[in-house]
């Protein structure tokens, strides 16, 4: 490199005005001083980005509970409901199943070392845990462009649709919620091919979301029709109080 190509000197034009002329002890000092309160910045920021997604509700096991806490839940649920002909209690049961009601839930992501943050094994995300691929299937399907994973409508109305379409690609009645879940664990192809007879911890968990759905029907035989009705069924106190 010949003289004539050195660019002068400008880098101190360039940097902060705070880091010119500062000796490196004396940054690591202002930095041990200061970084308490610069984190606490930053970790409330990310607080405030993550109270942005609506909450689960209180008792994730009660319909009458949740719906009582979510009120305009009820009318999205019943409009997948009706739309796909699925039962609302294993739309329900599933979703339960899948995110617990979480709207930004996320398969746990790997670590290395304990540290080094990994990849997670899947796209999966939102109330009905629908992967990338799934998801634009049906916003193709539907035309519902607007979906979004974290919103509960679309989220379960995603769930209708697919029970739908498992019922009529495997023949598994929508109301039949332990194989309906095998199907949309495994995916439809994985489920006719019998995968899930290799897995026993699936195949509970499947019996688990059959209970789940028979509890939600039991339930909301006693507390729909005040719901539909507009009724405060539950005080803020008692909300949760209904196993």
């Amino acid at each position: 490199m010949n003289q004539d190509s050195i660019q002068p000197r400008s880098a101190p034009r360039a940097r902060s005005p705070w880091l010119v002329g500062r000796p490196w002890p004396e940054l690591a000092q202002t930095w041990n001083r200061h970084w308490p309160g610069w984190i606490g910045l930053l970790g409330g920021g990310l607080l405030l980005l993550a109270s942005c997604a609506t909450a689960p509700p209180r008792n994730v096991n009660d319909a009458c509970a949740i719906f009582a806490e979510y009120g305009d839940w009820l009318p999205a649920a019943k409009a997948a409901s009706q739309r796909w002909g699925v039962p609302l209690p294993v739309l329900l049961a599933i979703m339960h199943q899948e995110s617990a009601f979480q709207a930004d839930a996320q398969p746990p992501r790997r670590w290395y070392l304990g540290f080094i943050p990994g990849s997670r094994p899947s796209s999966a995300y939102g109330y009905s845990q629908a992967l990338d691929g799934t998801w634009e299937r049906y916003i193709a399907a539907t035309g519902n462009r607007g979906a979004d994973r974290d919103e509960f409508g679309d989220a379960v109305d995603f769930i209708g649709w697919y029970v739908n379409e498992t019922a009529q690609r495997n023949r598994i009645p929508k109301s039949d919620a332990y194989n309906q879940y095998l199907a949309y664990h495994e995916g439809q192809e994985g489920f006719a091919k019998g995968t899930y007879q290799q897995k026993p911890w699936l195949v509970q968990r499947a019996r688990r979301v059959r209970q789940q759905a028979d509890r939600y029907r039991a339930q909301l035989s006693r507390c729909e029709p005040r719901l539909i009705a507009g009724y405060p069924l539950f005080s803020p106190a008692g909300a949760s109080r209904h196993a």
